[in-house]
This record gives structure tokens, C-alpha cells and sequence, in this order.
């Protein structure tokens, strides 16, 4: 295995359906993959696991920071194929093709000014209209739409920082929506494909191809065309009704993870005040990314 492209996004991006049309180009016939068993093992960059393994320290005994200093070097190891986690890939048969690793963190520095994320050869970076991001953002965050408003605006919103416990995955620093968008577009380290929802949903199989044209496998237009109808956000709904999602146990008063996935639902789901306040806040990037 050589290399890694990041599958960067924002949460609530994107980024898990993309990681599904991605497994469904393993399985065979119109079996669709297994939303609990994607054949996939190392599935995000924050992952406990592979840090403990190359480091061979204890995660939960440094802080944030001192972790971070040394994230970069299990990047490099994966990179190198130093570290493999058996499965990583749906076509894990094939050692030349890059580990494609899901990550929501921003384009940062480490406390020592190193790129946290540079050991890359690539990134897909998967974006949404931050009007549409608000309110799936608050189910995942089990908050109401005006406090998830108010953390993607927020430049100290982070994942994995929880007090008095463990979180499963190492922090990850998001930014602020437009600041995270930002770190990625504007760095020079890795080069970056980027990928509108929108465009995504507009034209599923012909925007995932390109995708993994720039992440190094080229697939033909019927394979892309097939995940697609595997992956079909109704299917991926139904298996979750059936059988729940292992990344996301049952909740009591929550919807579920596969919510709606629709690119113009916020219309119904935000005030009007609501609206403008998401505008207001992310108007640069929001233009910069054709969401006017």
C-alpha cells in the first residue's frame, strides 16, 4: 500500500456517504455493502488505535497537544506502509493503491508549527452549504440548530475533547465551517480535489469517478454508476432502520444518521433569522464555493 489521500471534510459533509460509495466498489452483483462492515478498519484519522500502535504510548496519557506533536509521524508510517490495519481497503488485494482515510480535522499546525496533516499525497475535500450542514449538524451534535449555528461559527470548535472522560478518537480541530474550508483550500503542502455535496447528489457517479481518478484508481463509468445505486441514500436508510448504524447506537429523541441527505432541505428546517445568521457569518466563503 502506498500513500494516503485524505477524504477531508467538515462534519455532517458528506464524508460517511462518500465512504460507502467507496465500499460498494467491492462488493459483488447488486449486493449493496454493509453499512456496519464497510471493509474498512482504519476509518478516520483520529482513531485511537493506529496512534497507540506506532507509538506505543497510551493516548489518554498525553494531552491534545503532545499528542498532536506526534500524530504527523503515524500519518508518515501509514504513508510509508510502515503501519497497515488488515482490511483498510475495500480492494485491499492491491498493495499500489493509496489509503483512502476519512479525517475532520482542519488544515492545522501542531504546537511545534509542523502541518499536522501533511504526509499525504492528496486530499478530496467534500463540502456543503452551510445552511444544509446547521441543522444535521445539530441532531449529531444532540444540541439545538441555533447552538450548532453558533459552533460553526466558532473557531475553537473541536471534536474529541470531552471533560471527565475518555472520548474514542483523539481531538480534532475543526475551525469554524468557513475557517475549516479555508485551512484546506489555501495550503500549499497537499494537493486538493474538491467535491460540492450538491454537485455530488446532482450527479453522483460521474463526481465520484473523478474523485477517485485524482486518488489514484481509475474506475469506468459503470462501476461508479453502480455504487452509486448501492449507495442511494434510501438504501443506506433502510439498512439503518434495519439493523442501526454502529457509528451512530440509537438515540432517544434524535433522528438517525442517514437523516435526510438532501441539498436544498434547510429551506424547511431554518428560520428566516437563522438563515441570515449563517450567511452573515460565512458570506466569503460561502461565494468563493458558489453557495449564493
Amino acid at each position: 500500500m502506498s500513500g494516503i489521500v485524505w477524504l477531508a471534510s467538515y462534519p455532517k459533509s458528506g464524508n460517511t456517504w462518500f465512504r460507502m460509495l467507496i465500499s460498494n466498489l467491492a462488493t459483488q452483483g447488486e449486493r449493496a455493502a454493509d453499512i456496519n462492515d464497510p471493509d474498512e478498519r482504519m476509518s478516520i484519522a483520529s482513531a485511537r488505535l493506529p496512534f497507540e500502535d506506532v507509538t506505543l504510548i497510551e493516548s489518554d496519557l498525553l494531552t491534545p497537544d503532545e499528542a498532536d506533536i506526534l500524530r504527523p509521524r503515524v500519518f508518515e508510517a501509514i504513508a510509508s506502509g510502515a503501519y497497515e490495519v488488515p482490511s483498510t481497503l475495500p480492494w485491499r488485494n492491491r498493495r499500489d493503491w493509496p489509503t483512502i482515510l476519512k479525517v475532520h480535522d482542519a488544515y492545522t499546525l501542531t504546537p511545534e508549527g509542523e502541518p499536522l496533516l501533511r504526509a499525504a499525497q492528496g486530499a478530496i475535500l467534500v463540502v456543503r452549504d452551510p445552511r444544509a450542514v446547521a441543522p444535521s449538524f445539530a441532531n449529531h451534535m444532540h444540541c439545538t440548530v441555533d447552538r450548532a449555528i453558533e459552533l460553526m461559527a466558532a473557531e475553537d470548535t473541536a471534536f474529541g475533547v470531552l471533560i471527565g472522560r475518555q472520548s474514542l478518537q483523539m481531538r480534532q480541530k475543526l475551525l469554524s465551517w468557513h475557517g475549516h474550508a479555508r485551512s484546506w483550500l489555501d495550503q500549499e503542502e497537499v494537493p486538493v480535489h474538491l467535491v460540492r455535496y450538491e454537485d455530488l447528489k446532482r450527479d453522483t457517479a460521474r463526481v465520484f469517478r473523478d474523485a477517485m481518478h485524482f486518488a489514484g484508481r481509475n474506475i469506468s463509468q459503470g462501476e461508479a454508476e453502480r455504487a452509486a445505486r448501492l449507495a442511494d441514500f434510501a438504501q443506506l436508510q433502510a439498512q439503518e432502520r434495519a439493523k442501526g448504524f454502529a457509528e451512530w447506537p440509537s438515540r432517544r429523541g434524535f433522528h438517525s444518521f442517514f437523516r435526510r441527505g438532501e441539498a436544498e432541505g434547510w429551506r424547511s428546517e431554518l428560520s428566516p433569522g437563522q438563515i441570515q445568521r449563517i450567511e452573515r457569518q460565512h458570506a466569503e466563503m460561502m461565494a468563493r464555493l458558489g453557495y449564493t
